[in-house]
């Protein structure tokens, strides 16, 4: 028997499982807010060992909440993508206990290929980074990539 889940499901359940996985964004506080079809929303704190010498977050901490924000839009629809390029523009400082909020939207899902854009804000609405992400689709279903890679080391 099939398994048949609500385009909206199938978003969170892919999350749930990659989120499993993804040791990177745990251990930085990253949390998933939400997810939906091509969206996705996270959240993380910025940390004292986040502050770089001029003392704001190092731009590196704010492209990897970017990063894992796309990463998991991209990946809502159960095909395994990864990132083909990223580019991201710093519009201001976060500052160390600011709450930062990265919101991901697709604007282009065709073929093989996504792009996808990326807002930073902190707790005030502040617009910190815009990031966009373009996506690329492997073999593999996302929830189940145990499988996936077992069966293709097979072929």
């Amino acid at each position: 028997m099939s398994e048949s889940l609500t385009p909206q499901r199938l978003a969170e359940a892919c999350a749930e499982a990659m989120f499993a996985r993804d040791t990177a964004s745990q251990a930085l506080g990253m949390e998933i807010v939400s997810v939906a079809p091509g969206q996705a929303v996270m959240r993380m704190r910025v940390r004292d060992t986040m502050v770089q010498g001029h003392g704001n977050c190092h731009g590196g901490y704010l492209f990897t909440l970017a990063d894992s924000a796309f990463a998991f839009a991209c990946n809502t629809y159960d095909e395994a993508t990864v990132a083909s390029g990223c580019s991201i523009d710093y519009l201001g400082p976060a500052w160390e206990g600011d709450e930062l909020t990265a919101t991901a939207e697709e604007q282009s899902r065709r073929g093989r290929t996504g792009v996808y854009d990326i807002t930073i804000r902190n707790q005030h609405g502040d617009a910190i980074a815009l990031f966009r992400g373009r996506s690329y689709k492997i073999r593999g279903s996302v929830r189940r990539l145990e499988e996936s890679t077992a069966a293709e080391g097979q072929a």
